[in-house]
């Protein structure tokens, strides 16, 4: 065992441009990275020095502090789930459908009807992490007690509701159902999402009682074989949900990156052996509104924390950075791109931080972590890079 503890901070949405199959998915020229660059003059010192900007045109820089590289999507769709399981050594060959551009079928709505004896409302793309929805329907949804449905951000299907009208175990119940109904080979939508809300007519806010119902991943990932040999696998953010908490050991919620980052720090200080796996979430939101200049000022905002997080790395830590898929805020419609994504690795023992090879595979990532803690299985994708840090 080289590391003791790794910690992968996975920057949602966060791409360094179009994949070699981008035009399969109509997204030639996207590059959320490099267009932000272009469009906002973005001040990322720190990130700067593990060679982040690097990672758009994979050019040679050796005054950096770490190791980087870009890896290959080499899964089937360009979404949340897909990117993760790659990461993590799943190999899935489903695409999960996608439902943002009109809505989902009146099929589909007939029967979430039928089965939850209430009316649906909504039925649309939230562009603003689903606060749009419920403040353009909250008022109808209270003086009625219909149902709202919409989605956002990819595969999946949100209800919403106020807690004083439908309470959360009747949400969580409604999306059970629901979940049942979405896994059918007709849907195929990666998650259903139960989003409790409260507050007054033109105040509404989210809960912290959001609750996931995910697809199980269709293999064991790295963390399932982490777990099995009584290693710590500490997730943060929406990994959990992401991977129907199969293989974790211990779940942090956080409501956005600064919280995500605030129990990053927290857990650094924590003695343990093995995995530590935080989401930023905040990225996607803001490339799902194409609000270019908010998705900038969150990528300084990360920078800001850089040097924290470098600090409070032991001697025998492992630091990798990466991103599951792209959003470029600069493109058409509102879906996710399909892009190639960065990744840094730095620890404070490596001495050699240089541009590595281009990584075939995002699953290279989760390799490596199985290599490091000696775990091998014929199940794995990817290939390990743990010999190359030096």
């Amino acid at each position: 065992m080289k590391f003791k503890r790794i910690f992968l901070v996975i920057l949602d949405s966060l791409g360094v441009g179009e994949a070699i199959d981008a035009n399969n998915y109509d997204d030639s020229g996207a590059n959320t990275l490099g267009h932000i660059k272009e469009q906002y003059d973005l001040f990322i010192p720190n990130l700067k020095r593990l060679g982040f900007l690097n990672t758009i045109n994979m050019d040679e820089n050796t005054d950096v502090d770490a190791y980087y590289t870009i890896a290959r999507p080499n899964n089937s769709g360009k979404d949340t789930l897909n990117g993760h399981y790659e990461i993590m050594g799943v190999k899935n060959d489903i695409q999960f459908k996608t439902f943002t551009e009109k809505g989902f079928p009146r099929e589909l709505i007939d029967e979430i009807e039928y089965i939850m004896k209430r009316r649906v409302i909504g039925n649309k793309n939230s562009i603003n992490n689903g606060l749009d929805i419920i403040n353009e329907l909250g008022e109808r949804h209270i003086e009625e007690g219909f149902l709202i449905v919409y989605t956002s951000n990819g595969s999946n299907l949100q209800i919403a509701a106020h807690e004083n009208i439908i309470p959360v175990a009747k949400l969580y119940e409604y999306a059970e159902k629901i979940r049942n109904i979405t896994l059918r080979e007709e849907w195929k939508i990666g998650r259903v999402i139960a989003r409790p809300f409260t507050g007054r007519i033109g105040n509404f806010r989210f809960t912290n009682e959001r609750q996931d119902y995910a697809v199980k991943p269709p293999t064991m990932s790295v963390m399932n074989y982490l777990q099995e040999k009584n290693l710590s696998v500490i997730s943060i953010g929406k990994i959990a949900d992401v991977f129907d908490h199969e293989g974790i050991t211990k779940t942090i919620k956080a409501k956005n990156n600064n919280e995500a980052l605030n129990k990053l720090s927290d857990i650094m200080t924590k003695n343990f052996t093995g995995l530590c796996a935080v989401n930023l979430n905040d990225f996607d939101s803001d490339g799902h509104k194409r609000d270019t200049v908010g998705y900038a000022k969150k990528i300084e905002e990360l920078d800001v924390e850089i040097p924290m997080i470098l600090n409070k790395l032991e001697t025998d830590d492992l630091l990798i950075i990466t991103a599951d898929h792209g959003c470029d805020p600069t493109f058409k419609g509102f879906d996710h791109t399909r892009e190639n994504v960065p990744v840094i690795i730095y620890g404070r023992n490596l001495r050699e931080p240089k541009r590595l090879d281009i990584l075939d595979s995002m699953a290279d990532i989760g390799a490596t972590i199985a290599d490091n803690f000696e775990i091998t299985s014929p199940l794995f994708i990817g290939k390990s890079f743990l010999e190359k840090l030096k």
